[in-house]
């Protein structure tokens, strides 16, 4: 496994170089401020991007103490449409004013979490959705040469029931409002935001962007009822590995980590991951 450090991730292989901070997660091991959600500001060779922007102001005050000017951020890729991925829209068009941001066209639809007779609205802020920055994406989108998101749209396997209380309006959310990022250096890596339609379905259709490491989460707690999935769904996915092994992994949860010898990620500004890394 690769050593943890007090420094950003940096993936390198051959000449590329991507560097990965967590400015927003559930747990901090450093001076950044925790918060339920996720934000990972991430370097390429031509991009300084987003990935997500967590829910509130706490985005900005972890990119001031690492200083990370988020004016200088020119691409924003929010995951799918819940205040805790892109709660903080509306601050962070207020300080930029350049970053094109991609989401899919159904982010912007009413999505609900479900507790006992409850309904809490947990979607995007709906009054963006025509911002001039926003730009709507239908499905598997090519950002250019370096970028690319695509969705999961059918049910697949391991579906984590952790998804049960979420809707979109009135039914069961699809998630065809949940995208993942492709980033293609010399090392090529997927970003996954919560992995709502499964991480093993995820990991199938990326398999033919010859991955050498992801980031992300599993969706595999809920945070309304305290509650992880059944021990059964952690056993599917851990015996679907070898359907994913070409890939290591950080995922934003460590729930799967006794199964699949797998890096937690939280705000300690992050880990070394040498690209050429494999399960063994």
């Amino acid at each position: 496994m690769a050593p943890e450090s007090s420094c950003p991730v940096h993936i390198r292989k051959g000449d590329g170089v991507l560097k990965l901070t967590a400015l927003v997660e559930n747990r901090s091991e450093c001076e950044l401020k925790p918060k339920h959600g996720l934000s990972l500001y991430i370097e390429t060779e031509k991009h300084k991007l987003l990935f997500d922007l967590g829910p509130d102001a706490v985005l900005f005050e972890n990119a001031k103490k690492k200083n990370i000017d988020l004016s200088a951020v020119d691409t924003v890729v929010i995951s799918h449409g819940h205040m805790d991925h892109g709660g903080a829209l509306r601050r962070f068009l207020q300080v930029n004013t350049k970053a094109k941001i991609y989401v899919q066209r159904r982010a912007f639809e009413r999505h609900y979490s479900k507790f006992l007779l409850l309904m809490a609205d947990v979607g995007l802020d709906r009054r963006l959705e025509n911002h001039p920055q926003i730009i709507p994406v239908d499905g598997d989108t090519e950002i250019d040469e370096e970028l690319r998101l695509f969705i999961i749209n059918s049910g697949g396997i391991c579906y984590s029931n952790a998804n049960d209380s979420l809707y979109e309006g009135r039914q069961k959310d699809p998630f065809l409002h949940e995208q993942n990022l492709v980033i293609r250096e010399k090392a090529t890596a997927v970003i996954v935001g919560c992995g709502h339609t499964g991480i093993v379905n995820i990991m199938e259709k990326a398999a033919g962007f010859a991955l050498q490491f992801c980031v992300g989460g599993y969706h595999l707690f809920n945070p309304l009822t305290k509650k992880t999935v059944d021990q059964s769904l952690l056993d599917k996915i851990a015996d679907n590995r070898p359907r994913i092994r070409r890939c290591s992994f950080i995922p934003a949860t460590a729930l799967v980590r006794q199964h699949m010898r797998i890096w937690h990620q939280s705000c300690r500004t992050c880990i070394i991951c040498p690209a050429e890394i494999r399960w063994s």
